[in-house]
């Protein structure tokens, strides 16, 4: 499990109308991984506890520990039949 540090990076999550534990919730969870286009960072995707789907934008600062970077809601993507 990963170490994740809320150093005073809790406003970019919040501005977008998510909590600490939306965030949390979908770095243990993740649906979808990659890299931002914008800002070379890794991301990941995946739904809150309440259903929405958001981006989570992270700095790996080591094996095991990440800084949330920002997180905001986006479209889901189309699924494939």
């Amino acid at each position: 499990m990963w170490q994740i540090i809320w150093n005073g990076n809790t406003s970019h999550v919040e501005e977008h109308g998510l909590t600490v534990e939306d965030v949390e919730h979908v770095l243990a969870n993740p649906e979808a991984e990659t890299i931002s286009r914008t800002s070379g960072l890794p991301c990941c995707f995946g739904h809150t506890p309440e259903g929405v789907y958001i981006i989570v934008v992270y700095e790996q600062v080591d094996r095991w520990t990440i800084y949330p970077v920002t997180a905001y809601e986006v479209d889901e993507p189309m699924r494939r039949s």
